[in-house]
């Protein structure tokens, strides 16, 4: 019996897969305008931050407490370092010369910056003026807060008989100006204010009786 091997045929070519088109996606020019928008708005706030933390300066701030109408002396002030400051004015380190000699227009406390509206040149009290100070009670102070140079008219109310009706009105009034303030912690409103000397005795007679109160007539 005789076999008959048949020849192997050579390689058979595979069917081939179409090849896979990838779709462009269509860029949309209105989000790469906001990306760009987006990009350069961090780029200015960047630049922003680093010019604030850059705009440091020198600065006087009050040292110690310093009193109302007491000359300024340069132990009185220390420079501070500042960042930033912006709607701030206070009196740049360098300019020292400037404010020593200068009068506490107000009352300085420590740890606070100078500015030149808390100093004068000028004496607080005028010829022929004393300084008195008066605790009221805030209804009886003409705003929430008065300033140094306000001026302000004294008025003296009535008082009262033993059996609790008023006595007939005498009113006397006394103009002054104000020099500071200040409120502890009881409520009441202390005002120093420069009066007329010829005025002092009467109207420290009303303090203590709790009879006077307070008209604002110029704001400084």
């Amino acid at each position: 019996m005789s076999l008959v091997t048949q020849n192997n045929p050579g390689p058979v070519d595979a069917p081939v897969a179409p090849p896979k088109v990838v779709r462009q996606r269509r860029t949309r020019p209105g989000l790469l305008g906001l990306a760009v928008l987006l990009i350069a708005l961090g780029g200015l706030g960047a630049a922003f931050a680093v010019t604030s933390v850059r705009a440091t300066g020198s600065y006087l701030a009050v040292a110690r407490p310093v009193e109302v109408g007491r000359v300024l002396g340069a132990d009185d002030l220390v420079s501070v370092q500042v960042a930033g400051g912006q709607g701030l004015s206070p009196v740049p380190a360098q300019r020292i010369a400037d404010v020593v000699g200068k009068r506490a227009a107000v009352s300085l406390v420590p740890g606070t910056l100078l500015t030149m509206r808390q100093l004068t040149d000028g004496p607080l009290l005028g010829p022929g003026q004393q300084q008195v100070s008066l605790g009221l009670d805030p209804a009886r102070v003409p705003a929430r807060k008065l300033h140094p140079g306000d001026k302000v008219q004294l008025v003296g109310t009535p008082a009262r008989n033993d059996d609790g009706s008023d006595k007939p009105a005498t009113t006397t009034r006394f103009t002054a100006t104000v020099i500071d303030t200040y409120t502890p912690k009881s409520g009441d409103v202390v005002v120093y204010l420069a009066l007329a000397t010829r005025d002092v005795p009467a109207v420290v007679v009303l303090a203590a009786q709790d009879r006077v109160a307070l008209v604002l007539t110029e704001a400084a």
